[in-house]
């Protein structure tokens, strides 16, 4: 294609782009704008539920159970949830919301800003699991031999799974753009999914904990397990609600005329259109 034609064909597709932004008939686009007001609420409460919920975790720990350390003693198992719930689910979380939150940023700076948060997540999720296997094997306990360790695993491992596979598509992207658009709906799926997952494990290991503290003092148990179970129930708020934000169309990312414009100009160099981010 001559530069010349593409430059004119390029203007005139930024001008028709940026006409149907304004009346906001382009696709996707809401023409209410009271949902996307909302979405700062949302958010916010989000954060507010996630840092909480690490709160509580940290609380839980430290009152109840003497503390931190990474001795081999029991000080060092504590180390285990409050690590999962930082990364696994509050900073797992964040990530996944980051292009709800950064609608109008490049889409390059927020896909760099998605994989940063997991790889945070991907990081603390392993110290977190390092402790309690260290733990385990210190104080002759078994390892994997319970159903929220399996759940615990399987999402670790698919969550690191997805992490790569994200940073293959979409950030290093040396997939075609079929390729992309084919995996782009199966990643917004499991990355949901994992994060069901991870507040589902955490559950099994709140619950879990609470059974091996009734056996040695159920005399003190009550307190504790009203914390439990508080930190039970906003976990799965947590999940709801960055859910809900995510599943929402009119709180997904503008089209920008910019990019779209650059994307059918290397589309119709490659093999069609398609998208490429969340």
């Amino acid at each position: 294609m001559p530069h010349s034609l593409w430059r004119t064909g390029r203007t005139h597709f930024l001008i028709g782009t940026r006409s149907r932004y304004r009346s906001g008939v382009m696709d996707g686009m809401p023409r209410g704008w009271a949902g996307v007001r909302t979405l700062p609420w949302y958010v916010a409460g989000s954060q507010v539920l996630g840092v909480t919920c690490v709160v509580i975790t940290g609380v839980w720990m430290g009152h109840y159970y003497g503390g931190y350390a990474w001795d081999g003693s029991s000080q060092q198992f504590n180390v285990h949830p409050l690590c999962m719930v930082l990364g696994l689910v509050f900073l797992y979380g964040d990530g996944v919301l980051v292009y709800r939150v950064f609608r109008n940023e490049s889409k390059r700076s927020v896909k760099i800003l998605h994989a940063l948060l997991h790889m945070m997540a991907l990081i603390i999720s392993i110290v977190g699991l390092v402790a309690v296997f260290d733990y385990h094997n210190s104080s002759n306990i078994p390892n994997m031999y319970s159903l929220h360790s399996w759940c615990g695993m399987l999402t670790f491992v698919l969550f690191f799974l997805q992490w790569l596979l994200g940073l293959a598509f979409f950030l290093f992207p040396w997939a075609s753009t079929l390729l992309r658009s084919w995996y782009l709906p199966l990643h917004i799926f499991f990355g949901l999914v994992l994060l069901a997952m991870a507040v589902g494990s955490s559950l099994m290991g709140i619950t879990e904990k609470l059974l091996f503290s009734s056996q040695s003092s159920s005399s003190k148990l009550a307190p504790e397990a009203a914390l439990a179970n508080v930190l039970g129930l906003l976990l799965v708020c947590f999940v709801i609600l960055v859910g809900f934000v995510v599943s929402r169309e009119e709180f997904r990312r503008p089209p920008n005329p910019e990019e779209e414009a650059l994307s059918v100009h290397f589309n119709t160099l490659g093999e069609g259109s398609g998208p490429s981010s969340p």
